[in-house]
């Protein structure tokens, strides 16, 4: 370690990081203040203790040579997957996830450090396998590493962080060079699993069962006669590519098999999802289905931000969230806060540090010499992408509830210290760019 190598920092990315941690701060203090001015909460000094203690996270690993991850990431990725394992059993339960891990009031997330020893791990076997490995194979690694940890989360279950999962693969992929087909196939999959997944809600809640054919995407022998319509299909398809060489039989089999997968993950999600992860998604079609329910929270936070106009209310004089219209207000709301008290203007601002943090993550990832230290930049900025589009989304009422925070604002130690340690990471590989 050497202290001069924090003169060599990418200071663009650390302080667009420290500024986002500190408005974070600011506002889960604001959510804190009632109507009358009391502070009820202390949330804010919690929050205070992280920043610092990610800060130094983040100033450590910039000093040390990342690529000594290297040999460890496999030992760093088994430990966090004992940790989610050991959480879905004995972990305490927190809006009816059992994603925590307690001593006391002391409480840690596994699931958002396994993001970061994830990203590692698949860095390290697509660097490894770059020279001698099918693309499919390497693919189907990549989605086995990836699936794991996502699995487990998901038997928390907590379906937002296991989402990350997702565009870290298909990111990630993508620019190890794995073939397009393969990286589109995953995503038409989830594509229309959503869209499988949503029609039935859409004509039971929405339409009021105006289109009654649509229930039977949830239909058991429905899907189990199209599964096996389809296979038999493909089977078909795949002797004429045997026999005949013909491109189109290679698409036939490549369609067939996306809605078979997909028809069968969405009825298998309706059996999984609880009511209220349902719910969540019915809300998103149309808040007014349960304004004073399930929809409560989009409505009130689509009211906090259009409330806050151009310049804002000001910092402090908020209503949604001093009146504690908006739940969940220092944690999955806190953009509709800061939207709230800075308008317009404050909600610019803080799209503009994301996309600087993004871009410097882009650059850093085409600028660096070591394909490890890339790969690892490549799946920090798909993580940090989608959290940040996810989470303001869905304060914005264009993307379904799903309990994604949003990275160095939201109130919560674990995802402030995985974030800062992605930080110190990509610092880490800012420094030693030029170096093979």
């Amino acid at each position: 370690m050497k202290l001069r190598n924090l003169l060599e920092i990418d200071f663009s990315l650390f302080f667009a990081a420290l500024i986002l941690t500190f408005f974070g701060i600011l506002f889960i203090y604001s959510s804190g203040i009632t109507s009358t001015g009391v502070l009820v909460s202390n949330e804010y000094i919690r929050q205070i203790v992280w920043a610092i203690g990610g800060t130094m996270i983040a100033l450590f690993l910039a000093m040390i040579n990342y690529r000594r991850l290297y040999d460890l990431s496999l030992y760093f990725y088994l430990g966090t997957l004992l940790l989610l394992v050991y959480t879905c059993f004995f972990g305490r339960l927190v809006n009816g996830a059992r994603a925590w891990i307690g001593i006391g009031s002391f409480g840690i997330q596994p699931s958002e450090f396994a993001k970061i020893t994830t990203i590692i791990l698949l860095a390290r076997y697509l660097d490894s396998s770059k020279k001698n490995q099918k693309h499919l194979v390497r693919f189907a690694v990549s989605c086995i590493i990836v699936f794991i940890p996502m699995g487990i989360v998901l038997l928390q279950p907590d379906f937002g962080t296991s989402l990350v999962f997702i565009p870290i693969l298909l990111g990630m992929t993508f620019v190890a060079g794995i073939s397009f087909r393969y990286i589109v196939f995953l995503s038409a999959c989830i594509l229309f699993t959503g869209i499988f997944m949503v029609l039935p809600l859409w004509q039971s809640y929405i339409l009021q069962g105006a289109m009654p054919f649509l229930s039977i995407i949830q239909n058991v022998r429905f899907v189990a006669i199209s599964v096996a319509a389809l296979f038999l299909v493909m089977v078909i398809a795949l002797i004429g590519v045997r026999l005949y060489k013909k491109q189109y039989f290679f698409w036939i089999i490549y369609g067939a098999a996306i809605i078979t997968f997909s028809l069968g993950a969405s009825f298998i999600s309706h059996k999984v999802l609880k009511d209220y992860q349902i719910m969540r998604l019915i809300v998103f079609l149309d808040p007014n289905v349960d304004p004073r329910g399930a929809g409560w929270n989009i409505i009130q936070s689509i009211t906090a931000i259009g409330s806050g106009g151009l310049l804002g209310k000001g910092y402090l004089q908020g209503t949604q969230s001093h009146y504690r219209f908006l739940p969940q207000q220092s944690t999955d709301f806190i953009f509709s806060i800061f939207a709230e008290e800075w308008g317009l203007l404050g909600g610019i601002l803080v799209f503009t540090l994301f996309l600087l943090i993004c871009l410097r993550l882009i650059r850093i990832m085409k600028t660096t010499a070591d394909v490890f230290g890339s790969f690892i930049a490549a799946g920090l900025s798909a993580m940090y992408i989608f959290h940040f589009l996810v989470n303001v989304g869905m304060t914005m009422g264009i993307m379904p509830i799903t309990g994604i925070p949003l990275l160095f604002m939201s109130y919560g130690g674990s995802a402030l210290l995985s974030a800062m340690s992605g930080i110190g990471l990509s610092l880490s590989i800012y420094i030693r760019r030029y170096q093979h």
